[in-house]
Protein backbone atom coordinates (compact mmCIF):
# COMPACT_ATOMS: atom_id res chain seq x y z
CA UNK A 1 0.00 0.00 0.00
CA UNK A 2 1.52 3.09 -0.83
CA UNK A 3 2.10 6.12 1.10
CA UNK A 4 -0.66 8.83 0.47
CA UNK A 5 1.55 11.20 -1.35
CA UNK A 6 -0.64 14.46 -0.12
CA UNK A 7 0.19 13.40 3.54
CA UNK A 8 -1.89 11.12 6.51
CA UNK A 9 -2.54 11.65 9.98
CA UNK A 10 -2.96 8.28 11.45
CA UNK A 11 -4.51 8.34 14.84
CA UNK A 12 -5.14 5.30 17.00
CA UNK A 13 -6.97 5.06 20.19
CA UNK A 14 -6.74 2.85 22.99
CA UNK A 15 -10.36 2.78 24.19
CA UNK A 16 -12.68 1.98 27.48
CA UNK A 17 -15.96 2.36 28.15
CA UNK A 18 -14.87 5.33 30.80
CA UNK A 19 -13.49 8.25 29.46
CA UNK A 20 -10.60 8.27 31.91
CA UNK A 21 -9.08 4.86 30.16
CA UNK A 22 -9.05 6.39 26.93
CA UNK A 23 -5.88 7.38 25.58
CA UNK A 24 -4.45 8.05 21.76
CA UNK A 25 -1.32 8.32 19.77
CA UNK A 26 -0.71 9.45 16.40
CA UNK A 27 2.00 10.60 13.61
CA UNK A 28 1.92 12.65 10.82
CA UNK A 29 3.11 11.40 7.11
CA UNK A 30 4.07 14.24 5.63
CA UNK A 31 3.87 14.54 1.46
CA UNK A 32 7.73 14.17 1.01
CA UNK A 33 7.17 10.58 3.12
CA UNK A 34 9.07 11.75 6.63
CA UNK A 35 6.76 9.74 9.57
CA UNK A 36 6.99 11.16 12.97
CA UNK A 37 5.51 10.01 16.29
CA UNK A 38 4.13 11.82 18.91
CA UNK A 39 3.55 10.39 22.82
CA UNK A 40 0.07 9.74 24.04
CA UNK A 41 -2.11 11.55 25.62
CA UNK A 42 -5.77 11.23 26.97
CA UNK A 43 -8.88 11.51 24.39
CA UNK A 44 -10.72 14.66 25.14
CA UNK A 45 -13.51 15.38 23.43
CA UNK A 46 -14.88 12.18 21.88
CA UNK A 47 -17.59 13.55 19.46
CA UNK A 48 -15.35 15.98 17.61
CA UNK A 49 -12.26 13.26 17.78
CA UNK A 50 -12.38 12.52 14.03
CA UNK A 51 -12.37 16.33 13.06
CA UNK A 52 -8.58 15.88 14.93
CA UNK A 53 -5.61 17.04 12.93
CA UNK A 54 -2.02 18.35 13.47
CA UNK A 55 -1.27 21.80 14.28
CA UNK A 56 2.62 21.39 13.22
CA UNK A 57 2.30 19.88 10.56
CA UNK A 58 0.50 21.70 7.17
CA UNK A 59 -0.88 19.98 4.49
CA UNK A 60 -2.10 16.90 5.99
CA UNK A 61 -5.31 16.69 4.23
CA UNK A 62 -6.54 13.04 5.30
CA UNK A 63 -6.76 11.13 8.42
CA UNK A 64 -6.85 7.41 9.23
CA UNK A 65 -8.25 6.98 13.20
CA UNK A 66 -8.27 3.03 14.77
CA UNK A 67 -10.23 2.20 17.36
CA UNK A 68 -10.14 -0.75 19.85
CA UNK A 69 -13.68 -1.22 20.48
CA UNK A 70 -15.85 -3.23 17.92
CA UNK A 71 -17.37 -2.07 14.92
CA UNK A 72 -19.54 -4.21 12.85
CA UNK A 73 -22.35 -6.96 13.87
CA UNK A 74 -22.59 -10.60 14.37
CA UNK A 75 -24.14 -12.17 10.98
CA UNK A 76 -26.91 -14.45 12.61
CA UNK A 77 -27.74 -11.54 14.53
CA UNK A 78 -28.13 -8.90 11.69
CA UNK A 79 -30.12 -11.66 9.28
CA UNK A 80 -32.86 -11.75 12.44
CA UNK A 81 -32.65 -8.54 12.71
CA UNK A 82 -32.81 -7.58 9.19
CA UNK A 83 -29.86 -5.48 8.83
CA UNK A 84 -27.72 -5.72 5.54
CA UNK A 85 -25.39 -3.21 5.95
CA UNK A 86 -24.19 -1.99 9.23
CA UNK A 87 -22.72 1.34 7.75
CA UNK A 88 -26.56 2.24 7.10
CA UNK A 89 -27.67 0.39 10.46
CA UNK A 90 -25.69 3.47 12.00
CA UNK A 91 -27.17 6.06 9.97
CA UNK A 92 -30.44 4.59 11.21
CA UNK A 93 -29.17 4.87 14.98
CA UNK A 94 -28.29 8.16 14.51
CA UNK A 95 -31.33 9.26 13.20
CA UNK A 96 -33.61 7.59 16.37
CA UNK A 97 -34.53 4.36 14.66
CA UNK A 98 -33.71 1.12 17.41
CA UNK A 99 -34.17 3.45 20.65
CA UNK A 100 -33.77 0.84 22.93
CA UNK A 101 -30.83 -1.01 21.27
CA UNK A 102 -27.96 0.74 23.56
CA UNK A 103 -30.18 0.21 26.61
CA UNK A 104 -28.93 -2.66 28.33
CA UNK A 105 -31.41 -5.77 29.29
CA UNK A 106 -31.22 -6.08 33.15
CA UNK A 107 -33.93 -9.86 33.11
CA UNK A 108 -33.49 -11.83 30.50
CA UNK A 109 -37.00 -11.43 29.25
CA UNK A 110 -35.62 -8.28 27.98
CA UNK A 111 -33.24 -9.43 25.59
CA UNK A 112 -34.97 -8.46 22.16
CA UNK A 113 -33.35 -8.45 18.85
CA UNK A 114 -34.24 -4.45 19.59
CA UNK A 115 -32.22 -4.45 23.11
CA UNK A 116 -29.54 -7.04 22.51
CA UNK A 117 -27.33 -6.73 24.79
CA UNK A 118 -27.33 -8.01 28.89
CA UNK A 119 -26.99 -8.13 31.44
CA UNK A 120 -26.69 -4.79 32.61
CA UNK A 121 -25.01 -5.15 36.00
CA UNK A 122 -25.48 -7.85 38.56
CA UNK A 123 -23.95 -11.09 38.75
CA UNK A 124 -27.92 -12.38 40.24
CA UNK A 125 -31.30 -11.37 39.76
CA UNK A 126 -32.84 -12.28 42.92
CA UNK A 127 -32.51 -15.93 43.82
CA UNK A 128 -31.49 -16.76 39.73
CA UNK A 129 -28.14 -16.34 38.81
CA UNK A 130 -27.09 -13.97 35.64
CA UNK A 131 -26.07 -16.52 32.78
CA UNK A 132 -24.71 -16.50 29.02
CA UNK A 133 -27.37 -19.16 28.84
CA UNK A 134 -30.19 -16.17 28.92
CA UNK A 135 -28.27 -14.24 26.03
CA UNK A 136 -28.47 -17.37 23.41
CA UNK A 137 -32.01 -18.25 23.90
CA UNK A 138 -33.24 -14.84 23.73
CA UNK A 139 -31.27 -14.62 20.41
CA UNK A 140 -32.01 -17.99 19.43
CA UNK A 141 -28.80 -19.58 18.85
CA UNK A 142 -26.98 -22.50 20.40
CA UNK A 143 -23.52 -21.27 20.92
CA UNK A 144 -21.35 -18.30 21.92
CA UNK A 145 -19.53 -18.08 18.55
CA UNK A 146 -23.25 -17.62 16.95
CA UNK A 147 -23.05 -13.62 18.54
CA UNK A 148 -19.36 -13.80 17.87
CA UNK A 149 -18.29 -12.31 14.20
CA UNK A 150 -15.94 -14.31 12.50
CA UNK A 151 -12.86 -11.93 12.96
CA UNK A 152 -13.14 -12.18 17.12
CA UNK A 153 -13.73 -16.69 16.55
CA UNK A 154 -10.85 -18.50 18.21
CA UNK A 155 -8.53 -20.61 16.98
CA UNK A 156 -5.13 -22.34 17.52
CA UNK A 157 -2.55 -19.94 19.46
CA UNK A 158 -5.59 -17.19 19.78
CA UNK A 159 -8.33 -17.26 22.04
CA UNK A 160 -12.12 -16.30 21.06
CA UNK A 161 -13.24 -12.55 21.53
CA UNK A 162 -16.12 -11.73 24.34
CA UNK A 163 -19.24 -11.91 22.18
CA UNK A 164 -20.23 -7.95 21.59
CA UNK A 165 -23.87 -8.53 23.08
CA UNK A 166 -22.70 -10.12 26.84
CA UNK A 167 -22.23 -7.02 28.69
CA UNK A 168 -20.52 -8.80 32.16
CA UNK A 169 -16.97 -9.18 33.36
CA UNK A 170 -13.37 -8.04 32.01
CA UNK A 171 -12.84 -9.07 29.13
CA UNK A 172 -16.62 -7.58 27.57
CA UNK A 173 -16.37 -5.41 24.99
CA UNK A 174 -20.13 -4.70 24.31
CA UNK A 175 -20.33 -0.87 26.45
CA UNK A 176 -16.93 -0.41 25.15
CA UNK A 177 -18.80 -0.38 21.84
CA UNK A 178 -21.70 1.46 22.55
CA UNK A 179 -19.53 4.47 24.14
CA UNK A 180 -17.47 4.69 20.68
CA UNK A 181 -20.56 4.09 18.85
CA UNK A 182 -22.87 6.55 20.24
CA UNK A 183 -19.79 9.15 21.50
CA UNK A 184 -17.73 9.06 18.11
CA UNK A 185 -18.94 7.49 14.98
CA UNK A 186 -22.78 8.61 15.20
CA UNK A 187 -21.94 12.48 15.95
CA UNK A 188 -19.80 12.08 12.74
CA UNK A 189 -21.65 10.46 10.49
CA UNK A 190 -24.05 12.73 11.06
CA UNK A 191 -22.65 15.58 9.93
CA UNK A 192 -22.86 16.77 6.02
CA UNK A 193 -19.36 18.51 6.75
CA UNK A 194 -17.29 15.68 7.50
CA UNK A 195 -16.98 12.83 5.12
CA UNK A 196 -16.21 9.57 6.83
CA UNK A 197 -15.63 6.17 5.92
CA UNK A 198 -16.15 2.86 7.79
CA UNK A 199 -13.04 0.28 6.55
CA UNK A 200 -14.05 -1.88 5.23
CA UNK A 201 -17.95 -1.41 5.15
CA UNK A 202 -17.13 1.16 2.16
CA UNK A 203 -14.45 -0.11 0.39
CA UNK A 204 -10.49 -1.37 0.34
CA UNK A 205 -8.01 0.22 2.79
CA UNK A 206 -5.88 1.61 -0.16
CA UNK A 207 -8.89 3.32 -2.07
CA UNK A 208 -10.26 5.11 0.94
CA UNK A 209 -6.97 6.68 2.70
CA UNK A 210 -6.66 7.85 -1.46
CA UNK A 211 -10.01 9.46 -1.45
CA UNK A 212 -11.88 9.62 1.67
CA UNK A 213 -10.77 12.85 4.56
CA UNK A 214 -11.22 10.99 7.37
CA UNK A 215 -11.23 6.80 7.36
CA UNK A 216 -12.08 4.76 10.31
CA UNK A 217 -11.13 1.28 11.49
CA UNK A 218 -11.12 -1.31 14.00
CA UNK A 219 -8.08 -2.35 15.57
CA UNK A 220 -6.85 -5.13 18.33
CA UNK A 221 -3.40 -3.96 19.87
CA UNK A 222 -2.81 -7.47 21.11
CA UNK A 223 -3.48 -8.51 17.51
CA UNK A 224 -0.62 -6.40 16.45
CA UNK A 225 2.30 -7.07 19.19
CA UNK A 226 3.24 -10.21 17.02
CA UNK A 227 3.34 -7.15 13.98
CA UNK A 228 6.19 -5.74 15.68
CA UNK A 229 7.70 -8.30 16.92
CA UNK A 230 6.39 -8.67 20.69
CA UNK A 231 5.95 -11.33 22.98
CA UNK A 232 3.77 -10.39 25.35
CA UNK A 233 5.04 -12.18 28.69
CA UNK A 234 4.38 -11.15 31.99
CA UNK A 235 1.61 -8.48 32.48
CA UNK A 236 0.79 -5.41 30.18
CA UNK A 237 -0.59 -3.71 33.81
CA UNK A 238 3.24 -3.94 34.82
CA UNK A 239 5.62 -0.80 34.05
CA UNK A 240 8.48 -3.57 34.07
CA UNK A 241 7.16 -5.77 32.15
CA UNK A 242 6.11 -3.07 29.51
CA UNK A 243 9.65 -1.49 29.32
CA UNK A 244 10.98 -5.05 28.36
CA UNK A 245 9.69 -4.13 24.81
CA UNK A 246 11.59 -0.61 25.00
CA UNK A 247 13.96 -1.94 22.65
CA UNK A 248 11.65 -3.65 20.34
CA UNK A 249 9.08 -0.18 19.94
CA UNK A 250 12.46 1.58 19.20
CA UNK A 251 14.16 -0.68 16.21
CA UNK A 252 11.10 -0.95 14.61
CA UNK A 253 10.70 2.80 14.38
CA UNK A 254 14.09 2.56 13.10
CA UNK A 255 13.64 0.19 10.48
CA UNK A 256 10.78 1.99 9.25
CA UNK A 257 12.31 5.17 9.51
CA UNK A 258 9.77 6.68 12.01
CA UNK A 259 11.40 9.16 13.74
CA UNK A 260 10.15 9.43 17.13
CA UNK A 261 9.11 12.56 19.24
CA UNK A 262 11.21 13.46 22.47
CA UNK A 263 8.45 12.59 24.52
CA UNK A 264 7.53 9.25 23.02
CA UNK A 265 11.30 8.16 22.72
CA UNK A 266 11.02 8.85 26.90
CA UNK A 267 7.24 7.23 27.57
CA UNK A 268 8.50 4.14 25.74
CA UNK A 269 12.05 4.09 27.45
CA UNK A 270 10.59 4.34 30.74
CA UNK A 271 7.88 1.69 29.88
CA UNK A 272 4.92 4.44 29.83
CA UNK A 273 5.17 5.10 33.48
CA UNK A 274 4.31 3.57 36.88
CA UNK A 275 0.63 5.02 37.10
CA UNK A 276 -2.76 3.04 36.05
CA UNK A 277 -3.03 4.17 32.66
CA UNK A 278 0.66 2.72 31.45
CA UNK A 279 -1.49 -0.24 29.44
CA UNK A 280 -3.44 2.26 28.17
CA UNK A 281 -0.46 4.32 26.77
CA UNK A 282 1.07 1.11 25.67
CA UNK A 283 -1.47 -0.14 23.45
CA UNK A 284 -2.17 3.26 22.05
CA UNK A 285 1.34 3.14 20.83
CA UNK A 286 1.39 -0.53 19.72
CA UNK A 287 -1.84 0.15 18.06
CA UNK A 288 -0.18 3.37 16.33
CA UNK A 289 2.81 1.55 14.91
CA UNK A 290 0.97 -1.45 13.89
CA UNK A 291 -1.71 1.11 12.02
CA UNK A 292 1.75 2.47 10.18
CA UNK A 293 2.75 -0.69 9.61
CA UNK A 294 0.15 -1.34 7.36
CA UNK A 295 -0.10 1.99 5.57
CA UNK A 296 3.24 1.83 5.16
CA UNK A 297 2.99 -1.58 2.94
CA UNK A 298 4.67 -4.13 5.58
CA UNK A 299 1.69 -5.49 5.81
CA UNK A 300 -1.93 -6.30 4.41
CA UNK A 301 -4.98 -4.89 5.85
CA UNK A 302 -5.90 -8.53 6.00
CA UNK A 303 -10.28 -8.40 5.14
CA UNK A 304 -11.25 -11.27 3.36
CA UNK A 305 -12.29 -10.30 -0.32
CA UNK A 306 -15.62 -11.73 -1.03
CA UNK A 307 -16.90 -12.57 2.68
CA UNK A 308 -21.04 -11.99 2.20
CA UNK A 309 -21.10 -11.00 5.82
CA UNK A 310 -18.66 -8.60 5.66
CA UNK A 311 -20.77 -6.03 5.19
CA UNK A 312 -22.63 -6.27 8.43
CA UNK A 313 -19.32 -7.45 10.49
CA UNK A 314 -16.85 -5.79 9.52
CA UNK A 315 -12.93 -7.17 10.04
CA UNK A 316 -10.47 -6.25 12.35
CA UNK A 317 -7.42 -4.55 10.96
CA UNK A 318 -4.31 -6.45 10.19
CA UNK A 319 -5.83 -9.74 11.03
CA UNK A 320 -5.22 -12.71 8.24
CA UNK A 321 -8.74 -13.71 6.84
CA UNK A 322 -7.00 -17.26 5.88
CA UNK A 323 -6.10 -17.44 9.90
Amino acid sequence: MPVPASGLYVVHADWGKKPGKRRLASATIEADGRVRAEASEPVHDASRLLERRPLAAPGIDRAFFGFDFPIGLPAAYAARAKIASFHAFLIALADGAWPDFARVAERPEEISVERPFYPYSATRIGSQRVRQRHLLDAHGVDHMDALRRRCERGRPGRRAACALFWTLGSQQAGRGALAGWQEVLLPALGRADLDVALWPFDGPLDELLDRRSVTVAETYPAELYAHLGIEMRGSKRRQRDRQHHADTLRAWARRHDVELSDALDEEIGNGFGSKADGEDRFDAVVGLFGMLGIVLGERPSGEPGHDPDLPVEGWILGRDHRA
